[in-house]
């Protein structure tokens, strides 16, 4: 196998490998997700102090403690395991699809084709429509469109060639740039502000309506991912390998990257764009337990989710009672996760599949 996921051959899959790693990710998961919205920061006189919600208290409706937990800090963790699953399990399917250890959402276009109709809307003033989920629906709307132009540009003949596929990503993305750099030009300074704030992505405000609408298209995106977890091993051997095993080429990469999207767009319209959860989780967890995507793709789920909830975790509790916005704190972690990739790229000459 050539390339990035070619450095060694891959100890076999067996039930009980399996077993631990989704079994180890998903008590991480788990426990991350019940116990980030219990904690919080109270303010005295004395400073900052890390709080704890009062269990008892949960289950009064009348209690503080219980509109706390309930209305703010579950569905904001909740929230942010359903987005960071989606793209993590995108990146993954990218990396494989492209064969770079590079790909992620934002690379193809995808993120900023969502975050210019996200930015149109807020101009427009849209961003109170649909009881205040306008700008989520034109993201949707926004990454849907420019996966179809990618996927039209990418396209040659019946299959997905991976340079052609990310030129025509990243053209889509530079062009996608710059109108929403005229658009926030063109608007006014409360607009700007908006769509500024936006673009950081965040889950300061998440209803369990909008939960519900994107994550019945997470969940899609996510059950088509898993059914071509085989697929996956074979597209990241290149695809005159994949055909070689009976894979048909051109359905799986078209499948695997519509899938993708799907996850990308819902993902943005929950919380804005989020980078490089896409990029450091399936990278990571492919050091620890191999590339075969039968066990890689569900794992990145579960920690891709874990990670942004402490990644939200930190974002509110850091400077508070003022929040981060999410997105920031993971350009910070992102950010050296990329130049380390990059760095070993370079010196192992495999970065584009050479040596």
């Amino acid at each position: 196998m050539s390339g990035f996921l070619a450095t060694r051959r891959a100890p076999r899959l067996t039930r009980g490998r399996l077993i631990a790693a989704l079994g180890g990710c998903l008590v991480v998961a788990a426990a991350v997700t019940l116990l980030a919205p219990l904690l919080g920061v109270e303010m005295t006189r004395s400073g900052r102090h890390f709080t704890w919600i009062d269990l008892s208290a949960i289950g009064d409706p009348d209690a503080t403690d219980h509109q706390v937990f309930v209305l703010a800090r579950l569905p904001r963790a909740l929230a942010a395991m359903m987005v960071g699953a989606a793209l993590a399990a995108a990146g993954c399917a990218f990396q494989a699809l492209l064969r770079n250890p590079l790909a992620e959402p934002f690379t193809l276009g995808i993120s900023s084709g969502s975050s210019l109709a996200a930015v149109l809307a807020i101009r427009l003033g849209l961003d109170g429509v649909l009881g205040g989920t306008g700008v989520g629906v034109a993201a949707l709307f926004g990454a849907a469109a420019s996966v179809t132009v990618v996927w039209r540009l990418g396209r040659v003949g019946r299959s997905l060639p991976p340079a052609t596929l990310l030129l025509a990503g990243v053209t889509v993305a530079m062009l996608c740039a710059a109108a929403s750099m005229l658009v926030q030009y063109t608007a006014e300074f409360a607009e700007v502000s908006r769509m500024v704030r936006w673009m950081m992505g965040g889950f300061e405000v998440v209803r369990y309506g909008t939960l519900l609408r994107a994550g019945v298209a997470i969940g899609i995106g996510l059950l088509i991912l898993l059914s071509l977890a085989r697929d996956l091993n074979a597209l990241a051997a290149g695809a005159e390998a994949a055909a070689s095993v009976g894979v048909s080429v051109g359905r799986a990469q078209s499948l695997v990257f519509i899938a993708a999207s799907l996850l990308v767009g819902a993902s943005i319209a929950i919380g804005g764009p989020i980078g490089f959860v896409g990029l450091m989780v399936p990278h990571a967890l492919r050091a620890l337990v191999g590339p075969d995507h039968r066990v890689l793709l569900p794992a990145s789920m579960l920690a891709g989710g874990a990670l942004l909830v402490l990644c939200d975790t930190f974002a509110r509790l850091a400077i508070a009672p003022a929040q981060l916005p999410v997105g920031i704190v993971t350009a910070l972690l992102g950010a050296p996760f990329f130049l380390m990739i990059l760095v070993r790229g370079k010196r192992g000459a495999q970065l584009w599949g050479g040596g």
